[in-house]
């Protein structure tokens, strides 16, 4: 692979969790990176043929599920990249590609996205991200898709992945903690809008600003019922997040003084046996602009 030598030590990120080597987000992402891939039906569901994606890059990573489980089922994806800031999580990822007997065409590399892909240009023919609005603000999707654009191939797909907070559900902690978060998204400049669909009613417009031709879209809502997978799911993801997010809260709002009883509130009744949910995600889709031609070395600009 023409990949440039990784980053000796890792740089100030926009990360919502600012300890990056934070076993317990690093938990939460590997759950959270099942539920995505459960809910919306596999890697790839919304694309008709995903054989065609022979070199692919995952952004922003995490702890590399969806990247190891695209290699798992598309054996025709002979190059796949997943970059992250965080070298906890890379190395988290190296071992489970290693587990998986995919990292002969599986690697992972830290690296910050938002200061430069360190790649050729037209390399790729997938450019993928998941749940950026974590490390993602307003003002920088302009240079990320940029970006995009510049690594991906003119016939190639980037897509992106948002997921809607708060959820619907028949817990009254788990809408409360959910709306403090998107209070705390938006105040810090990853949300456009105070609202559940803070980035997700927003992302076809910023692609096609952004020169991005022939988007599409598919919609997904996830369904979680007490007592079954996904719920198990869902209830781990908040039992962790709602722990390892609480500096970001501190920093952004005035946190309640009674968090602690809302938090331990929405434990039980996430566990009583009518409880239910809903979580709403947008995939969006589309191919680079023609009429982009950046040259190799605005990647470091």
């Amino acid at each position: 692979m023409p990949l440039t030598p990784e980053p000796k030590s890792e740089h100030p990120s926009t990360y919502v969790v600012e300890d990056r080597s934070n076993q317990e987000e690093l938990n939460r992402l590997r759950v959270f990176d099942y539920l995505l891939t459960a809910g919306m039906e596999g890697v790839l569901a919304e694309q008709p043929d995903p054989t065609i994606f022979t070199r692919v890059l995952d952004v922003g990573c995490g702890t590399g599920g969806w990247l190891i489980e695209l290699a798992q089922a598309v054996p025709t994806c002979k190059v796949l990249v997943g970059v992250d800031a965080s070298l906890t999580f890379v190395e988290y990822a190296r071992e489970q590609a290693k587990a998986a007997q995919v990292s002969e065409r599986v690697e992972f590399q830290v690296a910050d996205a938002l200061r430069m892909l360190e790649f050729p240009r037209k390399y790729f023919d997938l450019v993928n991200h998941r749940s950026a609005v974590s490390w993602l603000r307003t003002w920088d999707w302009s240079k990320l898709l940029d970006e995009y654009q510049r690594v991906c191939r003119p016939e190639g797909v980037i897509r992106i992945t948002e997921p809607e907070w708060p959820v619907s559900t028949n817990s009254p902690a788990l809408l409360r903690l959910t709306e403090l978060s998107a209070q705390a998204f938006y105040q810090s400049g990853h949300y456009v809008t105070p609202t559940r669909d803070g980035i997700t009613s927003h992302l076809v417009q910023l692609l096609q600003r952004h020169g991005l031709q022939q988007v599409q879209t598919r919609a997904y809502t996830l369904e979680f019922r007490a007592g079954t997978p996904e719920w198990h799911s869902l209830f781990e993801h908040n039992k962790l997040g709602f722990r390892t997010l609480l500096p970001f809260l501190h920093k952004w709002i005035r946190v309640p003084d009674d968090y602690e009883e809302i938090y331990q509130q929405m434990l039980s009744e996430m566990q009583q046996p009518d409880f239910v949910g809903t979580w709403n995600l947008l995939t969006a889709w589309g191919r680079p602009s023609p009429r982009r031609e950046l040259p190799d070395s605005d990647f470091a600009r």
